[in-house]
C-alpha cells in the first residue's frame, strides 16, 4: 500500500489492495479517492495520518455503520470531524493480525533448525503482541502439509514453490517486542480499537483476534515502549540470554519515513552480519527496496525476507505464500 503521495492515488492504490478482501471498504476508498471535499478534510492530518486504514476505523469507531455505502462514511467524517480527527491523531493501525504466522512460521523452523536452539523473538512493532506466539497455533500450507498439535487455532496459508514445510515446532524459550504504543491485552478498550481495525466483513478474522488476545493473556510477552532504533539493540542483547535471537515484524516499517525505513535496513544487515540474530521481514515490496530488489510483486503481495534475501511473496493477511 502506498503511504505518501497524492491523496486520490493512496486510495486507489488501497481499492485495489481491498478488492478481494472487502468491498465495503473498496468502496469507500474509491469514495474518498474521487472526493475532492474530503481530500481537504484529510489535508490537515499529517500524511502518514492519512491511510485508509486509520481513516475508516477511525470513521467506525465514531459510529459509521460498515458494511455500508460511502454516504455512511462521508456523514460520519463530516458529522463527526473533530472527534475523529482526534482518535485519528491518538490511535495507530496496529492490526497484530496473526493469520501472517502462516506465513512466517516456515522461517522460524528453518532458523531453529540451523542454529539448532531454541528462539527468542523480538516483533518491531509489536503491538499487542500478538505475534509472538507462533507455536500456539495449527497450520494448514495446502496443498503441501500441515503442522498440528498446538491445541490452538489453525492458520492456513495457500501456498506454491518449493520449501521444506516443518514437521515440529520450534522451541521458543523468550517473547518480546518494542512499539511506540504497546497495547496491553488486559486493556478492554485497547482490545476493543484492535477489534475495530479488523475490516467489515471479515469474521473469521475478528473472530481469529479474540483467539489470539486469550493466548496472549495467558502468558503476556515482553513489550518496551519507544523508538525501535533506541530500543532494538538492547532487545537484541537481552534476548541472546535465552536463544537465537530472531527480529521479525510484519506490515510495520511502512510507517517509516523513506530515509527511516533505508537506515532500518542497514541496521539490521549490520546485526545479522555480525551474527548478532536472524532477520525475517515481511513488508510490501516499496517499503524495503533492497529486499524486494528487481521482483515483479502483485498488488497486495508482500515480499517474506530471510536476513536480507528474499524467499517469498506473501498476502498482506497471510492467506498466501509463493515461494520464489
Amino acid at each position: 500500500m502506498q503511504m505518501s503521495g497524492d491523496i486520490a492515488e493512496r486510495y486507489l492504490d488501497f481499492a485495489t489492495y481491498a478488492e478481494d478482501d472487502s468491498p465495503c471498504f473498496t468502496e469507500w476508498a474509491r469514495g474518498v479517492a474521487k472526493d475532492a471535499e474530503i481530500h481537504r478534510w484529510l489535508g490537515d492530518l499529517p500524511e502518514l495520518k492519512q491511510q485508509p486504514n486509520l481513516v475508516f476505523a477511525a470513521a467506525r469507531w465514531h459510529g459509521a455503520e460498515a458494511p455500508s455505502g460511502y454516504a455512511a462514511l462521508k456523514r460520519t467524517l463530516v458529522e463527526h470531524e473533530v472527534e475523529v480527527k482526534a482518535t485519528i491523531r491518538e490511535r495507530a493501525t496496529q492490526t497484530n493480525e496473526v493469520g501472517r504466522l502462516a506465513t512466517l512460521l516456515p522461517l522460524f523452523a528453518r532458523v531453529a533448525v540451523e542454529a539448532a536452539s531454541p528462539l527468542a523473538l523480538i516483533e518491531v512493532g509489536a503491538s499487542a503482541g500478538l505475534c509472538l506466539y507462533p507455536d500456539r497455533y495449527d497450520y494448514a500450507w495446502p496443498p503441501l502439509g500441515e503442522l498440528t498439535g498446538s491445541d490452538g487455532p489453525t492458520l492456513s496459508a495457500q501456498t506454491t514453490g518449493r520449501w521444506e514445510i516443518p514437521t515440529t515446532y520450534p522451541r521458543i524459550a523468550w517473547r518480546g517486542g518494542v512499539d511506540l504504543n504497546p497495547l496491553d491485552v488486559h486493556d478492554e478498550q485497547a482490545m476493543a480499537w484492535l477489534t475495530t481495525l479488523i475490516w467489515p466483513e471479515q469474521d473469521e478474522r475478528r473472530n481469529r483476534l479474540v483467539q489470539a488476545i486469550e493466548i496472549a493473556r495467558s502468558d503476556p510477552p515482553t513489550l518496551l515502549r519507544g523508538d525501535l532504533f533506541d530500543e532494538l539493540p538492547a532487545l537484541i542483547h537481552e534476548a541472546a540470554g535465552h536463544g537465537t535471537p530472531v527480529v521479525f515484524h510484519s506490515a510495520v516499517i511502512a510507517y517509516l519515513e523513506a530515509e527511516a525505513r533505508e537506515s532500518f535496513h542497514d541496521l539490521m544487515m549490520g546485526v545479522v552480519d555480525a551474527g548478532e540474530c536472524r532477520w525475517v521481514s515481511n513488508e510490501a515490496a516499496a517499503v524495503l527496496p533492497r529486499m524486494a530488489g528487481g521482483l515483479d510483486v502483485p498488488a497486495g503481495r508482500f515480499v517474506l525476507g530471510l536476513d536480507g534475501r528474499p524467499v517469498a511473496l506473501t498476502h498482506g493477511h497471510g492467506h498466501a505464500l509463493d515461494w520464489l
